[in-house]
């Protein structure tokens, strides 16, 4: 079967099986050169009539009927009129390389659906190998983005590494495409990807963040006319640990005395960070008797909720007029943690007004955070920082979808 001529031409142009052989689950091929084709100059593309020499090379082709597929070529070298001395080229075989194409383009095919160990084990091939072949698929297909079209951006941080260690996302809020990744989560950090974007940061017109300070002056430096707009879910994360959490502490202390209303009101974490809309029948329940047991509780409870509104005004003067009566509020509660949190949060409100105009948040750029952790845990982690940006980059591209 192989060595008929025709199938020959058509699997290894330019090159004829002799003979071969099968040794346990491989099939060995014997090749060597068709002289009825003069071979061609891999420089210039020329064919050549004098041969300089031959060399033995080992090449891996794609597996056939069970069978992993070695060949043993021929590759000659070639006198070229123009270039000299050259290795000859051959269509179906990358200069330098030990696989043929038809094995690389299945290799590449495989590692967009399993991770590389699973393929490399699969194919019989070196962990590298195939880590190799998929990053220069990446490096081919990835490129620029087209930042001309690019307007509206979210920005956030998530865990590389444990330890504290992290990297920082950057995506078109519109077309949630990630348009880069880098570590770090510092001015310095992230100033890579504004140096890349160039003369198209001046297009910027909304940024959403969480209230990271070296995002902010970031993007201030670099796309001064973009407004900062400081997302919902992360000040109300806020809120919870520093507000609702404490005051609950606070009161279950109160109560040493009273063991059953104590432990009644630590277990109620989780009802009072709950959405209502998300609550079952019995939690709601549950947390009206609370609220009506601790008015502490149900002051700053009613205050984050008030506080969400802002968020949700289509004015800025409204926005604005919202803050205010929450401000006058806090400060009427006499609650310290929540009057703490209200100080340190008013420097923020440049950016919470902007919601008003660009209304953006950053929530689709976290549910692509638990995407990209899925990413990481099924390669069981990645050695090379740059291949496993690019497999982010990759997964979000529309594209490569």
């Amino acid at each position: 079967m192989f060595t008929d001529s025709a199938l020959s031409q058509h699997l290894f142009e330019g090159f004829q099986a002799d003979t071969h052989k099968i040794e346990g689950g491989w099939l060995h091929l014997h090749l060597s050169r068709d002289r009825g084709v003069h071979p061609r100059c891999s420089n210039c593309g020329r064919a050549c009539r004098q041969v300089h020499d031959h060399r033995h090379r080992r090449v891996r082709d794609r597996d056939f009927f069970g069978y992993q597929v070695m060949l043993h070529i021929e590759i000659g070298r070639v006198r070229c009129d123009t270039c000299g001395v050259r290795v000859q080229r051959i269509a179906w075989l990358s200069p330098c390389k030990r696989l043929t194409r038809r094995l690389q383009s299945h290799v590449e095919g495989l590692c967009r659906l399993l991770p590389i160990k699973h393929v490399a084990s699969l194919l019989a091939l070196n962990w590298h190998t195939v880590k190799a072949i998929d990053k220069q698929r990446l490096e081919r297909e990835l490129g620029d983005p087209d930042w001309s079209s690019v307007t509206r951006l979210m920005m956030d941080e998530f865990a590389l590494f444990k330890g504290h260690r992290y990297a920082t996302v950057v995506a078109d809020a519109d077309t949630q495409e990630v348009l880069w990744v880098g570590e770090g989560r510092s001015r310095e950090s992230i100033r890579p990807f504004f140096k890349q974007m160039g003369r198209h940061c001046q297009h910027i017109q909304a940024v959403a963040m969480d209230m990271n300070t070296a995002f902010d002056l970031e993007v201030q430096q670099h796309c001064p006319q973009a407004r900062v707009v400081y997302d919902l879910f992360h000040v109300i994360a806020k809120y919870g640990r520093e507000v609702i959490d404490r005051v609950r502490v606070d009161q279950a202390n109160q109560l040493k005395g009273n063991m059953t209303a104590r432990k009644w009101i630590k277990r109620s974490r989780w009802v009072l960070l709950k959405n209502r809309e998300n609550m079952t029948g019995d939690q709601q329940s549950y947390l009206e008797e609370l609220l009506a047991a601790n008015q502490s509780l149900m002051t700053v409870y009613l205050l984050k909720e008030q506080l969400k509104e802002v968020w949700y005004c289509r004015s800025q003067l409204v926005a604005l007029r919202q803050w205010k009566l929450w401000w006058k509020q806090v400060q009427d509660s006499a609650i310290k943690p929540l009057q703490d949190f209200a100080r340190k949060l008013k420097p923020y409100l440049p950016g919470i007004l902007a919601s008003a105009i660009h209304p953006l948040s950053t929530s689709k750029l976290e549910g692509m955070n638990n995407k990209i952790k899925v990413i990481k845990r099924m390669a069981y982690g990645y050695r090379d920082n740059d291949y496993f940006f690019m497999k982010i980059r990759a997964a979000f591209h529309p594209d490569l979808r």
